[in-house]
């Protein structure tokens, strides 16, 4: 009898407390917080890790996505018969004599028109306030030319305070200069060193890493490491390739326009389109505005132009090459961006979504290996199970 009570109150316990999902999710969720609150109090512990991680992160980085671009094609030209060693040779030697093309043709132009935007933008804001003071010298906005006046008053006044804080900045940074050219430095020079070998023996690395590991977790562990090598490559040479079509499609649509600063600003649109979903609009921003300067007409041609590739990139390019391979809800990445660029600046707006696209592989995968070894969730494994007639 006794036996009986307490299996029932042990049953109880277990269905009602230790047999609950939302439970077992607060549970995680407040280890999850505790871990975090632990490593605020000795985050000191861990400040040569974030030093060591800050020196090989951008050639890593770097390395990283020029593999994603170039594998392919060193796996094509080895198909082809050549050696891969050969074929790498090859391909880097292609790639020095495009960005020597590119720093002898393209550098200049753009040199130039940045320097000649530079000169043009006092007269671009002489020209916008005079038509702004055009317009509100309309009677209809005499009621409030008061209000108006003061507005532009504390604009102009925002302007100067920033341009002046930029400038103390600027000042106090000229300090870590030193330290970000070294960094830069290094980049520029493992960064190639580390993309050879990847490119050389990358296919290696995931069977050496499966050896480290014990018998019984190489398959699964295989599968999340496929999953993740696919969604990165997908996502960063897809990205890469309609950034490229847009500068593209800009620079000839604002040449045929007659736009000023064509090539500077449809290579800033293209690099901007890496920023999902709005980076269309901020390559926009100063584009509309200097179309304002120049005139109606020229804004109409760069309003027509901006439909034109728009149509082209989202019924053409972006499925072809995109498709909707992330299944990621844009709610989902408006949070992301807002997130990462909060913390990381432009370089998180750009990276991450890729590392988000990795975390989701890696957290889809660890809960479904819950699933298998928890008791929480018999019931949906005998829903999915077949019934026999």
């Amino acid at each position: 009898m006794d036996k009986k009570k307490l299996t029932q109150k042990t049953s109880w316990f277990w269905k009602w407390f230790l047999n609950s999902q939302v439970v077992v999710a607060l549970i995680i969720v407040l280890l999850l917080l505790l871990i975090a609150l632990v490593f605020t109090k000795v985050s000191y512990l861990f400040e040569p890790v974030g030093q060591f991680f800050a020196i090989v992160g951008l050639p890593m980085v770097i390395a990283g996505i020029l593999y994603y671009l170039m594998n392919p094609v060193v796996n094509f030209l080895e198909r082809k018969g050549l050696k891969r060693t050969f074929a790498i040779v090859l391909l880097f030697i292609a790639v020095v004599a495009l960005l020597i093309w590119g720093i002898v043709v393209i550098i200049p132009q753009i040199r130039e028109q940045i320097g000649s935007m530079m000169k043009s933008l006092p007269s671009y804001f002489d020209t916008i306030s005079d038509k702004l003071n055009d317009i509100f010298k309309d009677p209809a906005f005499k009621p409030f030319q008061q209000h108006i006046d003061n507005s532009l008053q504390k604009i102009l006044e925002s302007l100067t305070d920033t341009a002046q804080k930029i400038s103390r900045v600027t000042l106090q940074g000229l300090g870590s200069v030193v330290s970000t050219l070294a960094t830069v430095l290094i980049a520029l020079i493992t960064a190639p060193i580390i993309l050879f070998f990847l490119l050389k023996d990358g296919d290696q690395l995931a069977p050496y890493i499966l050896k480290l590991l014990p018998t019984k977790a190489r398959k699964p562990t295989l599968k999340v490491m496929t999953e993740m090598n696919s969604q990165l490559a997908s996502y960063i040479r897809g990205q890469l390739t309609v950034a490229f079509a847009v500068a593209v499609m800009f620079i000839i649509g604002f040449s045929l326009v007659g736009m000023n600063y064509a090539i500077t600003l449809g290579i800033l649109a293209g690099f901007l389109n890496l920023i999902p979903y709005l980076g269309s609009f901020l390559a926009m921003v100063p584009v509309v505005f200097i179309a304002i300067v120049t005139g109606p007409i020229m804004l109409v041609k760069v309003i027509i132009v901006f439909a034109i590739e728009q149509t082209i990139e989202g019924r053409i390019v972006s499925p072809l090459v995109l498709g909707n391979q992330l299944e990621i809800h844009p709610v989902t990445i408006m949070f992301v961006l807002l997130t990462a660029g909060k913390i990381f600046g432009i370089v998180g707006v750009i990276l991450g979504i890729p590392f988000y696209a990795v975390a989701k592989v890696i957290a889809i995968h660890v809960f479904e290996w819950y699933k298998g070894v928890s008791n929480l969730y018999e019931d949906e494994a005998k829903e999915k199970m077949p019934v026999d007639e």
